[in-house]
C-alpha cells in the first residue's frame, strides 16, 4: 500500500529527525510569539521564501541530471548513468515517498509543505488572523471569509 502524500516524507524519516523538526517548529513559534506581531509577521514572511523537501529534491535532482547530460555530451557517455540513476530515484520518491538523498536533506531541516503549513498557520493565530471568523455552526461562515483569512 501507498503511503499518502502527506505522511509518505515523515513516514520514511527517523523518528528523532522527525521529532527535532517538529522542537525546532514550536521553538520559533514561542519565541515570535514572546517577540509580538512585528517578529511574527517577519517570520510569515520568511515562511513564504522556505523550500520544502519537494522543491529541495526537484532542484537537485534536476542540477545533476543537467550535469550528467552536459558530461555525458562534452567528455564521456558513461554520464549519461548519472541522469538515469537520478530519475530512478525521482521516481522511487514520487511512489514510495522515499529516496536516498531524502534522511540528509531532513537532518539539515528540509520540512514538508504541511510541516511549514503547521508553523503559518499557527503564528496566523497568534497574530489573531481567525479571531474574528464565523463558525459554521450558524453564524454565517462564509467560505470567502474563512479562505481570505487563510491568504492573509
Amino acid at each position: 500500500m501507498l503511503p499518502s502524500t502527506v505522511e509518505r516524507v515523515p513516514q520514511h524519516t527517523a523518528e528523532h529527525v522527525n521529532a527535532e523538526i517538529r522542537r525546532q517548529t514550536e521553538e520559533r513559534v514561542a519565541r515570535c510569539a514572546a517577540a509580538g506581531r512585528e517578529a511574527i509577521d517577519r517570520r510569515l514572511a520568511e515562511l513564504d521564501h522556505e523550500w520544502d523537501i519537494e522543491r529541495t529534491l526537484e532542484a537537485n535532482a534536476a542540477t545533476l541530471c543537467a550535469a550528467g547530460a552536459a558530461l555525458a555530451l562534452l567528455s564521456d557517455r558513461r554520464f549519461a548513468l548519472v541522469p538515469l540513476v537520478v530519475g530512478s530515484f525521482l521516481i522511487q520518491h514520487a511512489v514510495q515517498g522515499w529516496c536516498p538523498p531524502l534522511p540528509v536533506f531532513r537532518r539539515y531541516g528540509f520540512r514538508t509543505q504541511p510541516e511549514i503549513d503547521y508553523e503559518r498557520y499557527a503564528l496566523k493565530s497568534l497574530r489573531g488572523d481567525f479571531r474574528n471568523l464565523p463558525t459554521s455552526e450558524g453564524d454565517g461562515a462564509s467560505a470567502k471569509q474563512v479562505v481570505d483569512a487563510m491568504r492573509r
